[in-house]
């Protein structure tokens, strides 16, 4: 890191928390349709591509979600009328955010004698109940949900929302999170320091600061 650290804020999902995809892909599994991971990673890496061009070229009309559901349906050549709404909507509630990666606690409690650490994510109001019922709200000490602040990244209002709660510089504090037009960007025009963790490898060639899990974060950290 350029500067130093005394605050850590992360996203949520694919950061700390990734989706039940028994949930959200419920109505693909009763078409008899079950996409593995590898399919789920390629998906989010050309949308991850596709997203963060649009928001360069300021031309975003369509949500991420939206973008990535129609990549999957189209590889999978399944167009139902209604599907890609339904799968984007369940996609969007935070409770079904749900799946923990193994150690991710230990080490959050551990970077957390270090550092002083808050969330900040884009959700549905409920995000410090999920972090709760997964075991790791514990973690945090501030933790800020667009839903009930009003703003959703990469607006710098929610970063500075989250700043204010927390008590933190923005030139010491750093932002990790998995998408680099709303995470990454957002966090950096805020006047923080930002890192990508890169769970599908979407940014591997990018050049762009990144981590590919939470043990090699902690690790770069130390």
């Amino acid at each position: 890191m350029s500067r130093k650290l005394n605050a850590i804020f992360f996203d949520v999902g694919n950061t700390l928390l990734f989706p039940n995809r028994d949930l959200i892909l419920r109505p693909l599994y009763d078409r008899g349709l079950v996409p593995s991971l590898a399919q789920w990673h390629a998906t989010e890496r050309k949308t991850k591509q596709e997203f963060d061009s649009r928001m360069r070229g300021g031309t975003v009309d369509l949500g991420f979600w939206h973008l990535f559901y129609s990549h999957l349906l189209a590889d999978l050549g399944m167009q139902v009328d209604g599907l890609r709404d339904q799968l984007t909507e369940t996609t969007r509630i935070s409770a079904n955010w749900c799946i923990l990666l193994p150690g991710t606690r230990e080490i959050l409690e551990r970077m957390g004698r270090g550092y002083r650490m808050g969330v900040i994510s884009n959700a549905d109001g409920r995000i410090a109940d999920v972090l709760a019922s997964t075991g790791i709200a514990g973690c945090f000490r501030s933790i800020t949900d667009s839903g009930l602040v009003g703003y959703e990244k990469p607006h710098p209002a929610i970063f500075e929302a989250a700043l204010r709660d927390l008590g933190a510089r923005a030139d010491e504090s750093l932002y990790v999170g998995d998408g680099y037009s709303i995470d990454y960007l957002g966090a950096t025009n805020a006047g923080m320091q930002a890192i990508l963790l890169d769970v599908s490898g979407a940014y591997r060639d990018s050049g762009y600061a990144r981590v590919e899990s939470l043990e090699e974060l902690e690790e770069k950290m130390k």
